[in-house]
């Protein structure tokens, strides 16, 4: 694609607000030995103390530095590509999150959108690394924005919406670079399948063949509890509906080049 096809084709798409997220270490998920203690403190939520498994061990994994979108993509932003794809246009208004896209679409909509902005195979979906890289910052928070949960700070269950809000609506309960809704509003598709960690507990199952997508989702959306908003919680697509579980993602892309 030469510079006048790639203007002409940017010419319709809304530019990126990306946020750089720079190298560091992550310490990635949950010790297994506070694995009950976390179970016990979400008990209201139902959720089993097996589905925590999931997050253990912890780990420290060294992130490159990568781009982040401040937001989830949008149903205008999903609109051009929509139009030139045949797929369905999310219900919602234009500035609430996309949601109900399947991980392929996703995936498909990331190279489309490279292409048209000159850039081909340089935008993808984040990986579970990338994306818990990104809420957690440098330390071992809880939610994206500090240790404790406080309703107000992000679009879940107890909000009592139950619906998308649009996106970036809750600034203070941005992570530690300035990334907005990585807790709610709509769960978030991420490039990496899903898969034990190196030294799970044994009961941490291999496959998750009930899942309607082996993919694994981060951060949950608005009909979700607020375990769903811990920066550990690795989640999944286990309905066939995703617009109803409110499935939608979000861009990353290289980090910006020195150019000296």
């Amino acid at each position: 694609m030469d510079d006048r096809e790639a203007d002409r084709g940017a010419a319709d798409v809304e530019p990126v607000d990306w946020v750089e997220i720079p190298a560091g270490w992550l310490l990635r998920g949950t010790p297994a030995e506070a694995i009950p203690e976390v179970a016990e403190r979400y008990a209201r939520t139902g959720v089993p103390v097996e589905w925590y498994r999931k997050e253990a061990p912890r780990s420290r994994v060294h992130v490159p530095g990568f781009r982040l979108a401040r937001t989830q993509v949008t149903v205008a932003r999903w609109a051009p590509f929509a139009r030139a794809t045949g797929r369905p246009l999310p219900q919602a208004p234009p500035d609430h999150p996309a949601t109900g896209v399947t991980w392929e679409a996703a995936t498909a909509y990331c190279r489309w959108l490279g292409e048209r902005l000159g850039s081909p195979g340089e935008i993808w979906l984040p990986t579970e690394d990338e994306w818990e890289r990104a809420a957690r910052g440098d330390d071992d928070r809880e939610f994206p924005w500090g240790d404790t949960y406080r309703t107000g700070l992000a679009n879940l269950a107890d909000l009592g919406l139950g619906t998308t809000t649009p996106a970036g609506s809750f600034p203070e309960g941005a992570g530690p670079f300035g990334v907005l809704d990585l807790a709610g509003n709509a769960d978030e598709w991420t490039s990496t399948l899903y898969a034990p960690y190196p030294g799970a507990p044994t009961e941490v199952p291999a496959t998750e063949e009930w899942a309607f997508d082996p993919h694994i989702t981060r951060g949950g959306a608005f009909r979700h509890d607020i375990d769903l908003a811990r920066c550990a919680r690795r989640h999944g697509a286990y309905e066939r509906d995703l617009t109803a579980i409110g499935v939608g993602f979000r861009l990353a892309a290289p980090a910006v080049r020195d150019a000296g």
